[in-house]
């Protein structure tokens, strides 16, 4: 006699897709950000941003059956997560992120076949696109900001757990490598009073930076991490940066960073951990298909990083899961 098989979990994928992209639609049309200025009927919102009264309704419900609205005699509010998470002007926003998500990860993601048939990342086969990858991430003023705005999202929710992981009381000056809007430096030197704190990054990205790290003690220092020569530190920080590149570059980096560091310096990676095996967290796993279509790097283990970290000359490495998005890791020269 035959056994039904439960079908949810196909069923329950099947249908992902389609909640992550309600989710995109609201964040693009604004709806979120025009609700949290004043709750409003379908009625009232569909004249504000030009949209047909019917379909508008459909998706302010599906958002209400998504736990990101909620509706009381026909009148639409956000929700707290929706207030914090998904309207552009909050202090914990995460709109960047989901912007570029619908604008690129979206159609990059419609290739994720030809990434694993020709391996290699996608961005020629979506969208035309050459040269180095993060001239196609900062081709625009506009592109730029959207997706720092993402990693900051990110950032404001992991870096205070990342710089808590580790007791770093004993490092006087932390440089962050590539630390785009200076979220990991700002926890830093707020957990820290000792601590001096510098983001180093593009000049571009700089500017940014400078506009969230003012009235903080974090220093904004333009420079490419694998060019110039790295402001003096004996803490240097790299979040994720290391799954972005394959070995060779890091190996590059990790040897730069060594040879930069004083004996009983560190490095502070902050990237998602895969278990041992690679199958798990979930997360990790889909982030590495991300970065698959995205770039030429990986997420990878601790024992991975480890061995990477080794190589190029670190004595000592640690790996701590914080139960945010990234976990954190210290190698000690």
């Amino acid at each position: 006699m035959s056994t039904e098989v439960n079908p949810t979990i196909v069923l329950d994928m099947i249908e992902s897709f389609r909640r992550s992209k309600a989710m995109f639609a609201g964040c693009e049309l604004r709806i979120f950000d025009h609700i949290e200025q004043q709750p409003a009927t379908v009625a009232q919102l569909a004249k504000t941003i030009s949209a047909d009264l019917t379909n508008l309704e459909r998706l302010l419900d599906a958002l209400v059956g998504l736990g990101l609205l909620t509706k009381s005699e026909g009148v639409y509010s956000n929700t707290a997560e929706a207030s914090t998470y998904l309207v552009r002007d909050s202090p914990r926003t995460m709109t960047g992120y989901i912007l570029y998500s619908n604008s690129v990860l979206w159609k990059l993601w419609d290739n994720l076949e030809g990434a694993v048939l020709e391996g290699s990342h996608r961005w020629k086969q979506t969208f035309g696109l050459d040269g180095p990858l993060f001239s196609s991430f900062f081709s625009t003023e506009e592109s730029m900001r959207t997706f720092i705005a993402g990693m900051h999202g990110f950032g404001v929710i992991s870096s205070p757990s990342v710089v808590a992981a580790f007791d770093l009381s004993k490092y006087k000056q932390l440089v962050d490598l590539g630390g785009a809007t200076g979220h990991l430096p700002i926890a830093a030197a707020a957990k820290y009073p000792q601590m001096e704190a510098v983001v180093f990054d593009l000049p571009n990205v700089v500017k940014v930076a400078a506009e969230h790290c003012a009235g903080t003690r974090v220093k904004c220092v333009a420079g490419d991490f694998f060019t110039d020569e790295l402001p003096a530190a004996d803490l240097y920080a790299l979040g994720r940066i290391l799954h972005d590149w394959s070995e060779p570059k890091i190996a590059l980096l990790l040897k730069k960073i060594v040879a930069a560091l004083p004996e009983g310096g560190g490095l502070l990676i902050a990237e998602k951990l895969l278990n041992d095996d690679k199958t798990k967290p979930v997360s990790a796993t889909m982030q590495s298909l991300n970065m698959m279509i995205c770039t030429e790097g990986r997420e990878r283990s601790l024992a991975e990083y480890e061995a990477l970290c080794l190589a190029a000359g670190f004595k000592r490495v640690e790996g701590r899961r914080t139960g945010q998005p990234v976990d954190a890791i210290l190698a000690v020269k």
